[in-house]
């Protein structure tokens, strides 16, 4: 039977949890800080440092807790290099030669305040200190030389070309750029432009946790196929949210849909979005009972995506 938790004691998780990540996400950008000039400095921090709902990091410690590991200062150190690229990724996304965002979670965006080219360097330098900073938090989690190596790997193929940087490439192909527009994706478009984009890193996220443990391969392929379904209903949401909330509530502008992007509520409208968002979390959740894992705290994150309001 599968434990269950009270939203309490979940909220009281999270809380936790995202204390833990805010500390070592200081840990890690204090070392960048140290090692770049003044005005890279300064983006950085803003970019690393100003605020997010930290999922990615709390799913990668999650899983390492589920699957019985230590979630000690270290695996911390190593949940935060995810981090890292997923915050890179957003100072290069909202430069003005991408979508050319003024404002990102109520503030003003890294290339407003601190300039185009210390944004652009700031979250050019964020992608190696990200990589040496999980080789290193690996072999201090207890993982042997081969293994961190592995992890490494692993956290940039998929924030590469075959992960979030292909997505992006696929996302700025299938924007509406031109006098006549381009004609919107097709659900499995989206699904593959999305799976990169956004669930690679989100699915990443759970696998290096399981690494961490040293599970095998079974419990690979298990937090591998919960993170797809994650992954993806969370951009689903993104959707749903972009095109039912405001920009003063989300923190965020413009939205995807004022760029001419196709999503998923343009295919199959509000409440057929959610509904496959929904969908995706119980093929996610059956991926669990497939393997034979209990995993509540996961169970109650997947939830957590599907139900949040911004």
């Amino acid at each position: 039977m599968t434990e269950t938790m009270t939203e309490a004691s979940f909220r009281c998780f999270l809380a936790e949890r995202r204390e833990e990540v805010e500390a070592a996400l200081r840990r890690c950008v204090g070392g960048l800080a140290a090692l770049v000039p003044a005005p890279v400095r300064a983006a950085v921090q803003d970019g690393a440092l100003g605020g997010g709902k930290r999922l990615r990091p709390i799913l990668l410690v999650t899983a390492c807790e589920e699957l019985g590991g230590e979630t000690g200062e270290a695996v911390y150190d190593l949940s935060v290099s995810v981090e890292l690229i997923h915050a890179y990724s957003l100072l290069h996304d909202d430069l003005p030669c991408m979508d050319d965002a003024p404002v990102r979670r109520g503030r003003p965006t890294a290339h407003v305040t601190h300039g185009v080219r210390a944004a652009a360097v700031a979250g050019a330098a964020m992608i190696p200190w990200a990589a040496a900073w999980a080789f290193e938090s690996a072999l201090r989690a207890g993982r042997n030389r081969e293994e961190a190596r592995g992890i490494t790997l692993h956290l940039l193929e998929a924030a590469g070309a075959g992960g979030m940087i292909g997505g992006q490439a696929l996302d700025l192909l299938a924007e509406d750029r031109s006098p006549h527009g381009a004609a919107p994706l097709d659900e499995a478009g989206l699904e593959r432009l999305h799976g990169m984009k956004t669930g690679a890193l989100l699915t990443a996220s759970l696998e290096i946790g399981a690494m961490a443990t040293g599970g095998g391969d079974a419990v690979l392929a298990a937090m591998g196929r919960f993170g797809r379904g994650v992954g993806l209903a969370f951009q689903v949401m993104d959707d749903v949210l972009d095109a039912t909330g405001s920009a003063e509530v989300l923190g965020k502008r413009p939205s995807d849909s004022e760029h001419g992007k196709s999503t998923y509520v343009q295919l199959l409208g509000v409440d057929g979005a959610r509904n496959r968002a929904r969908a995706l979390v119980a093929r996610a959740t059956a991926s669990l009972d497939a393997a034979g894992l209990a995993a509540p705290r996961l169970r109650e994150l997947a939830r957590f995506v599907i139900e949040r309001r911004r």
